[in-house]
């Protein structure tokens, strides 16, 4: 028998320390077990060993790592594996040195008696709350394999949404920069090769070339401060972001733009009802799913609404009257929502309301896509014209000139 100071995680989440007197390690462990605590640092008082939990330090997991490890950790359980067996099996087969020792930390947890969301909390970089939720919950409800595989499928269809709207817009910006990189080269390079001319012949310029030569001045003069400038106030844009209340209304003003705060509005709709949903059918209560689906919003004028209802639900209200009075999420939205609590399916309607706008931003972004791509061409051709017709203006006064 001896004494052991413990450092541990309590069923909240915070870290505890103290003293048990147990004849070893395994007894120390089971009696915080007991308490609904997890170990993760003993030491003898004597003998000053320690046993410390590895949390994998730095090393953070990205979406698309959480993902497979996910996907491949519910085939594993659905196929009759063990937890202990299957997190070995995920050790032995990761491709990267970073997720075999995180899922390496994962299993020795289980194996020192931690659930396996208690394990995930303590690498809470690589296993947002979201996850840690659900993951509890399914351990509860003796359904952790189809919960993990919701989860997994639930973080491709974010990924998917977001992927669907970065690489539609990538096009556009190349096209954009195309354009802006074709005029100014056409402004401070092709046309001050025809201003020595012009002047030796006296010609008498139009005002439209006139004009030009004055923009293809200022911009080789003032180009590169300009440029320095811009990204100087993008500096200072993104520190003033980084405060909640610049923040608030620049995610305010965003959802109210006339087409980008349209597409805003049900990325962010999209998100909300799949988080929520997807918790829900996992049996984790409206308030607590509501807490964690607050995080997924990217938007915190979003999340302030959802606050609001949140508070609305914990004190026995709906929650499709506060969000609708947030005015900030499509009406489709409100009313799927709406339906489901008066069914009692409020995670099923969550989850179809989900689909109808991951549909709808695939097509918005389509379209807006569609409107662009020609607009900046039309626009850049317009431009080019523009300059080709002042020098040809200009070549014409020469050649009457001359005559």
């Amino acid at each position: 028998m001896g004494t052991w100071r413990y450092t541990a995680i309590d069923r909240a989440g915070r870290s505890i320390t103290g003293t048990l007197d147990a004849a070893d390690e395994a007894e120390v462990a089971r009696l915080l077990r007991r308490q609904g605590a997890v170990p993760v640092q003993l030491a003898t008082v004597r003998a000053r060993r320690t046993w410390t939990l590895e949390s994998g330090g730095a090393e953070v997991l990205t979406r698309k790592e959480q993902t497979a490890f996910l996907r491949e950790l519910a085939t594993m359980l659905g196929a009759g594996q063990d937890l202990d067996r299957a997190l070995s099996f995920l050790v032995d087969t990761a491709a990267a040195a970073r997720t075999r020792r995180i899922t390496t930390a994962l299993r020795d947890a289980v194996r020192g008696g931690a659930a396996l969301a208690a394990a995930m909390a303590l690498q809470p970089r690589s296993f947002p709350r979201l996850t840690i939720g659900l993951v509890r919950a399914g351990e509860a409800g003796g359904t952790l394999a189809p919960t993990l595989e919701r989860l997994a499928t639930l973080m491709e269809r974010e990924r998917s949404l977001a992927a669907t709207v970065q690489s539609a817009l990538i096009y556009p910006a190349l096209l954009l920069v195309a354009a802006i990189g074709a005029i100014a080269l056409l402004l401070t390079q092709v046309l001050p090769q025809f201003v020595p001319l012009f002047e030796q012949n006296g010609a008498q310029l139009p005002d439209s070339t006139r004009f030009l030569i004055a923009a293809g001045d200022a911009v080789a003069a003032y180009g590169p401060a300009t440029l320095l400038g811009l990204a100087l106030l993008l500096v200072i844009a993104c520190q003033l972001l980084r405060r909640p209340a610049p923040r608030l209304a620049f995610d305010r003003l965003r959802l109210h733009l006339p087409v980008l705060g349209t597409l805003g509005r049900e990325v962010m709709a999209a998100r909300l009802c799949r988080t929520l949903g997807t918790l829900l059918q996992n049996g984790v209560a409206l308030v607590p799913a509501l807490a964690i689906a607050r995080e997924v919003l990217g938007n915190e004028a979003g999340t302030a609404g959802l606050d609001r209802a949140t508070l609305a639900a914990r004190g026995g209200a709906g929650l499709a009257g506060p969000l609708e009075q947030a005015g900030l999420f499509p009406p489709r939205t409100i009313h799927l929502l709406r339906l489901g609590e008066e069914t009692a399916q409020l995670g099923t309607m969550a989850l179809r309301a989900a689909e109808i706008h991951e549909e709808q931003v695939r097509l918005a972004t389509q379209r807006l896509v569609s409107l662009l791509t020609p607009a900046i061409t039309i626009v850049m051709g317009a431009v080019i014209a523009g300059i080709v017709s002042s020098l040809l203006l200009a070549m014409l006064s020469l050649n009457d000139l001359a005559q």
